[in-house]
């Protein structure tokens, strides 16, 4: 039953500077979507250098970055699948 569960996985994408792309693509889509509808962005400890994420804390910053990244599995996924990349 096993090996047929396995067999059934479409195999993965290997990493291409293509694949590098869209997932920074997707980050940098998650943090712009996350600093306009998160209601205290800018709550909790600061970054370094929080300008450059719009003045984001770092809970903000974990939460649309993580958001980024399964969006980015999706997306890679997707476009592998649609045969782009």
């Amino acid at each position: 039953m096993v090996l047929s569960l396995l067999a059934t996985m479409p195999t993965t994408v290997e990493w291409t500077p293509m694949v590098g792309v869209v997932m920074i693509v997707c980050n940098v889509a998650a943090i712009a979507i996350g600093k306009f509808k998160i209601d205290q962005p800018s709550a909790g400890p600061t970054l370094p250098m929080s300008n450059m994420f719009g003045g984001m804390g770092f809970p903000a910053l974990l939460a649309t970055t993580s958001f980024g990244h399964v969006l980015g599995i999706g997306v890679i996924l997707g476009l592998a699948n649609m045969g782009i990349i």
